[in-house]
């Protein structure tokens, strides 16, 4: 699914986010990024959304070399990524449908599926019965779901995740991490950004460590099944 080959990135300062990277993720991994602040976490996942090209190297993501994509086919090729961030970045004059619908209203989806699919979203993330209400007076944890479901209700094949736990209390955190395991469940694949390494250490899944732009340690393992035992496998409407 996500492939980096020599991947180097020099911000025009003359800094290095990222120098040499070699990566590869499969197809419906669930793997987190770790690494201290500027350890180029966040720049991995811009290049991947192209929100950022590398400097040297290539990004491969579902077949497609990012370089080879022009810049007014960026959008088309976003449809296919979630993308999820630790400031929510919700619009607070909408409400929360509104938030969640906006993905599908710039991809031109008609009213009737566009309605259905956010619905069907906000379900999967426990907040269908706060549908109507403003993102400003839910919880942090409540908005971050909401910023969850918008980034699944195109139903990406892959969903990136910067720091989605980062002002979450244990619990929550918890929560958040149960929600992208059930997206896993049904084969989207995952990349997360994070530094908590305690939470990742419980979820006991495939970490990668970056230490000033370089590959540091890549540790693979399965889930704790039954930290996470999902009811049923029955595939969700917004699949």
């Amino acid at each position: 699914m996500i492939r980096l080959e020599n991947v180097s990135k020099r911000f025009p300062s003359g800094q290095d986010a990222l120098s040499g990277l070699d990566l590869s993720v499969e197809k419906g991994e669930m793997v987190f990024v770790t690494g201290h602040s500027g350890a180029g976490k966040s720049t991995l996942l811009r290049l991947i959304a192209l929100i950022d090209r590398p400097t040297s190297g290539q990004v491969i993501v579902d077949g497609k070399n990012t370089n080879r994509v022009r810049r007014r086919k960026i959008p088309a090729y976003r449809r296919h990524i979630g993308m999820v961030f630790q400031d929510h970045k919700l619009l607070y004059d909408r409400t929360v449908g509104d938030n969640v619908a906006l993905p599908l209203i710039i991809a031109g989806v008609n009213r009737r599926d566009t309605n259905k699919r956010v619905r069907a979203a906000l379900e999967q993330v426990g907040l269908l019965h706060k549908e109507a209400r403003n993102p400003e007076h839910l919880s942090a944890g409540e908005q971050q779901r909401v910023g969850i479901a918008r980034a699944i209700v195109t139903r990406p094949k892959l969903l990136i995740a910067d720091e989605p736990t980062g002002n979450l209390d244990p619990d929550l955190s918890l929560e958040v991490m149960r929600v992208f395991r059930r997206f896993n469940e049904f084969g989207v694949t995952l990349l997360i950004a994070s530094h908590d390494i305690d939470l990742i250490d419980k979820l006991g899944c495939r970490r990668i460590s970056l230490n000033e732009g370089r590959l540091e340690k890549d540790s693979h393992s399965g889930f704790e099944e039954e930290a996470f035992l999902i009811e049923g496998r029955e595939e969700p409407e917004w699949r």
